[in-house]
């Protein structure tokens, strides 16, 4: 199995929902490792983290939590997915 450094590494247009689908795939446990991920990824492997992390839904939120109050620069991101998350899941 590939790391998610691995995973992440591989992304490209043709395979960024295989690869987003695996990570899901993976639960809860690889969530601490995207956050920190999110802050230093760009582009597109940066949407699948993100988008992976919506998906995982509140369990990500305790993480991003953390990870805003810890990095300011991140805030605003961290704060655009939360409001993702409880969005869809009140919806």
């Amino acid at each position: 199995m590939q790391t998610l450094e691995e995973m992440l590494n591989n992304v490209d247009n043709n395979n960024k929902n295989i690869v987003e689908n695996e990570l899901v795939s993976i639960g809860a446990s690889v969530v601490p490792e995207l956050v920190n991920e999110l802050q230093v990824v760009r582009g597109l492997k940066r949407g699948v983290v993100a988008m992976t992390l919506i998906r995982l839904g509140n369990a990500s939120v305790e993480y991003l939590k953390k990870a805003a109050k810890d990095n300011k620069d991140f805030q605003w991101v961290a704060e655009y997915l939360i409001r993702e998350i409880e969005g869809s899941v009140a919806a």
